[in-house]
């Protein structure tokens, strides 16, 4: 079910969304919708050249798996 939010900016932010959505032939709570999941996938995720970059670092890949280990054996607790 969607929701609806209220959302205060000033006026040269509501420009800047508002040219940005007639841009993209978009309403500006389409806009704003779509640029704030745009964003949040781009930080909250790796990208693959970004995991190849982390799997190949063979000390950063023991690090995690002793990491793993200890959780399990009750030595860290995650909170």
């Amino acid at each position: 079910m969607a929701k609806t939010i209220t959302l205060r900016i000033d006026d040269d932010t509501y420009t800047l969304f508002k040219r940005g959505a007639e841009g993209e032939r978009r309403s500006i709570s389409n806009f704003i919708e779509y640029a704030a999941l745009s964003y949040l996938s781009n930080s909250l995720y790796v990208s693959d050249q970004e995991m190849n970059d982390i799997l190949a670092d063979k000390e950063l890949v023991a690090s995690f798996k002793k990491a793993e280990r200890d959780i399990k054996e009750g030595k860290y607790r995650i909170a």
